[in-house]
């Protein structure tokens, strides 16, 4: 295990998160390398079977470290903005090796994608191909193009993360999908490439994923008896982890499914985790700050807010909460929150756990995915320092922010 107790003392591989706490102050992330590059690695290599790449979804957890880690594994990108294309490439990803999703990408991010020939742009509507035609032909170059088709899937998750339904925002409908692609095909400024499907995030039934992929093999057949002839079959991510008691499925029989349903289409398969490669690869560390009760209500008061992992606040999520240094006395059922002047910030409600006093340290568990990535300054809080260990060896991946920084793109106007 990467994060272990080690004479009741927490441990990240061979480094003491009391140390790190010294070193660098509360809160902060904490990324294990040996985890990242495992769970990399169990895609790779249930998926060795088949022409594939993985290409990590930037979205989950976009720190240059924990991409360029992959990068030297091997591993593309999926990403969703401009910004995560110039990190991915940054990090040493490979162009061809980067996928362009997202249902609402600017004509300056189509740009810089066409310019780059990335491996495929995922068009999301009419409008959008429309526009990478004209973009494309404007640079003189064919832009390398998949069409994200929505097949109507529930994935059975969480309402705001799932992707594949008819009333969701993303895909071109699936009444639509051919129609388009016989446009596209005639467009001189697009190259068909693939085709792409994502139904959503944290999925722990492999069901969903059959349904969609069956539908998708329908879809190529139905295209390459037009004329049509695909290189990339996208599958996109969506594999949960386990937070709390959940069973995900496992590598292996994922890759089960996609052999059942498109290995015969002799295709190159590109999947997009994120979550299941970066979340339970990081932790958020904070400091007790106060206990209180009010009545028989018991709060544990924490130097973390819900503007550094806003998941819980957002998605009413469970993170396992651990005391980094275990005294193993008898648990109480606490409220476990932060500073945030917001009733939201609460990291877990009636949670049992051991007791812990000021000054003490916990961790957050199964915090790699969507933590840093989705924080923010709010209440003026500067952002946290991640740090990555990789055996006793630490890096500060990313520094706290100071106010100065905070305020460097401010200034206050002229007339005052």
């Amino acid at each position: 295990m990467c994060f272990k107790y080690q004479d009741e003392e927490f441990f990240a591989e061979g480094v003491s998160l009391k140390k790190l706490a010294q070193e660098v102050g509360t809160p902060f992330y904490c990324y294990s390398s040996d985890k990242l590059t495992r769970n990399f690695q169990s895609y790779q290599q249930a998926l060795k079977e088949f022409n594939s790449t993985v290409c990590y979804s930037v979205k989950a957890n976009p720190n240059l470290g924990v991409l360029s880690t992959l990068a030297r594994q091997g591993c593309g990108a999926d990403v969703v903005s401009a910004g995560e294309m110039y990190v991915a490439l940054k990090a040493g990803v490979p162009a061809d090796k980067i996928v362009f999703s997202g249902v609402g990408k600017t004509q300056e991010e189509l740009t810089q994608a066409i310019k780059n020939q990335i491996l495929q742009i995922n068009a999301e509507s009419v409008a959008e191909v429309e526009t990478i035609n004209r973009i494309a032909i404007d640079l003189g170059l064919k832009a390398n193009v998949a069409l994200r088709v929505n097949p109507d899937v529930d994935a059975l998750t969480h309402v705001k993360i799932t992707t594949g339904k008819k009333e969701n925002k993303f895909g071109v409908d699936w009444d639509d999908a051919l129609p388009l692609y016989r446009a596209a095909a005639r467009m001189p400024g697009i190259r068909l490439v693939g085709i792409a499907v994502h139904i959503g995030s944290q999925l722990l039934d492999l069901q969903p994923f059959r349904f969609a992929f069956t539908k998708i093999a329908q879809m190529v057949r139905t295209l390459e008896q037009e004329g049509i002839v695909l290189d990339n079959i996208d599958l996109g991510g969506g594999l949960g982890i386990n937070y709390n008691v959940e069973l995900p499925p496992t590598c292996e029989a994922y890759a089960a499914v996609v052999r059942e349903t498109l290995g015969d289409l002799n295709k190159h398969i590109i999947v997009e985790p994120g979550r299941s490669i970066v979340g339970n690869m990081g932790i958020l560390v904070t400091r007790v700050l106060y206990t209180k009760q009010m009545g028989e209500k018991n709060f544990i008061i924490v130097d973390a807010g819900m503007n550094d992992l806003v998941r819980p606040a957002m998605y009413d999520a469970w993170h396992t909460i651990l005391p980094v240094q275990r005294r193993g006395v008898a648990p109480i059922i606490a409220d476990v929150v932060g500073p945030i002047c917001e009733s939201g910030d609460v990291f877990a409600k009636d949670r049992i756990i051991e007791p812990v006093q000021q000054g003490e340290l916990l961790a957050i568990m199964c915090a790699g995915a969507y933590g840093a990535a989705m924080s923010s300054i709010y209440n003026f809080r500067p952002l946290v320092p991640e740090v990555m260990v990789h055996g006793d060896n630490f890096c500060v991946v990313r520094r706290r922010t100071s106010y100065e920084e905070m305020l460097s793109g401010h200034c206050v106007p002229q007339w005052l």
